[in-house]
């Protein structure tokens, strides 16, 4: 059984990506919703590493950890792409 900590740490993550997916679909501009996608790629994160230490399993931070450095790598090469293009 998971306990209550870990519960309500789950459900602060869980509408703090409800909030991302807002700005994600409400965003006037296309920063916004890169700023929104890097928000919510944070979040998943942020819960994976709550699973893992839920479940008392490293694979999940091992997983978390992969997927921050594929996260941020997207977030650069957009960042780019928006600057001016890619060359």
């Amino acid at each position: 059984m998971i306990e209550p900590v870990f519960f309500y740490a789950a459900l602060i993550i869980s509408i703090g990506a409800f909030l991302a997916i807002l700005r994600i679909l409400l965003g006037p501009t296309v920063p916004d919703r890169v700023v929104g996608v890097d928000t919510l790629n944070t979040l998943v994160v942020a819960g994976m590493v709550l699973l893992g230490a839920a479940y008392d399993r490293t694979i999940y931070i091992d997983i978390a950890i992969v997927y921050a450095l594929l996260s941020y790598i997207g977030t650069l090469i957009v960042a780019r792409y928006l600057q001016g293009g890619l060359k």
